[in-house]
């Protein structure tokens, strides 16, 4: 194991865990920040240290001795009584993890963005890395917040104060679902047998944890300093991840097919008793709306420079319904 220790900044979220167990299995001396323990950290040889990132001088100490910083903590899903803490904790937490690496000598930065960050090109071409995060034809707080905070960390490589490298996860599946992603909580229907409908429209490009924990590892490894490297799978239709879900739970692919139209009808309604029931969010006007956008992403880049090459959405989506099936037995 080396003697030189690397911290994961939102290690219970899904990548955090997977990229925490991808560092642990290199042989890695893993430190891990985290605002209360959980039991799925059990068995794992980790450190752990508890913090905020919104709190600076709580950072300064988890970083002493650090060598790689991965910085993934941040929130995805908002309300709109929920504003002023995503800017917080996306953007402002994201300064304070910088300065902190600057203060205390960290040799690197690996900070977690997100597809979300670039604008959506039309008429389905390719998308690839850029070098400049505009926000203003960009949609919803979370895009927002990781284009804005992208932009800030590549300005700080640039001034020379920071080495950083940047990562761009796309829609992430696979096993380790411990707060139960949108995704997730598709699965969990499929399995219970409470998943009916189809869609006749839209697409996404889905990618496991796994990989993107990997191309992170070697973003730190041999990324280019102020390189971004966009980590995604597979684009692929709904209604065929919909089935792959389906033959992954052993269930036949549902019959009931639901349209674009409809789906814009009763997003509202839904997004009110997903609210009510306190449950995860699946149809919703802005979720139906990333459906029909861009995700043609090219992964040329990281597969040339970090050696990445993502498995098969159905080879994912089986591994998440098995880990599913056996976490929850």
């Amino acid at each position: 194991m080396s003697d030189k220790i690397s911290l994961v900044t939102g290690a219970t979220g899904h990548i955090g865990y997977a990229l925490l167990k991808e560092l642990v299995d290199s042989g890695e001396k893993v430190r891990i920040l985290i605002r209360k323990d959980s039991r799925q950290f059990d068995g794992i040889d980790c450190e752990k240290v508890y913090g905020d990132v919104t709190d600076l001088d709580q950072l300064r100490a988890a970083f002493e001795g650090v060598d790689v910083v991965y910085h993934l903590a941040g929130i995805i899903d908002i309300n709109a009584d929920q504003e002023d803490m995503i800017w917080n904790v996306n953007v402002g937490g994201t300064k304070n993890v910088v300065q902190a690496c600057e203060e205390k000598g960290v040799r690197r930065l690996v900070y977690a963005s997100s597809v979300d960050a670039f604008e959506p090109l039309p008429d389905n071409q390719v998308m690839r890395e850029i070098d400049n995060f505009p926000v203003d034809n960009l949609e919803g707080t979370y895009a927002k917040t990781k284009a804005t905070a992208t932009q800030f960390v590549l300005d700080e490589v640039r001034a020379g104060r920071i080495d950083a490298v940047v990562t761009h996860p796309g829609a992430c599946i696979g096993p380790y679902d411990f707060k139960k992603s949108n995704v997730g909580e598709m699965v969990r229907m499929f399995i219970n047998g409470f998943f009916p409908v189809t869609l006749t429209f839209g697409a996404y490009n889905f990618v496991d944890i796994r990989d993107v924990a990997h191309g992170m590892y070697m973003a730190a490894k041999q990324g280019g300093k102020g390189e971004c490297y966009i980590l995604c799978g597979e684009q692929i239709s709904v209604a065929d991840f919909i089935a792959a879900t389906a033959k992954a739970c052993g269930k036949k692919a549902p019959k009931i097919p639901l349209s674009y139209g409809f789906a814009k009808l009763v997003a509202p309604a839904a997004e009110v008793f997903y609210k009510v029931a306190k449950k995860t969010p699946l149809f919703t006007r802005y979720s139906i709306r990333k459906l029909m956008s861009n995700c043609n992403f090219s992964i040329e880049k990281a597969r040339a420079e970090l050696d990445y090459n993502p498995m098969t959405v159905e080879q994912s989506v089986q591994d998440m319904v098995d880990w599913i099936k056996e976490y929850e037995k």
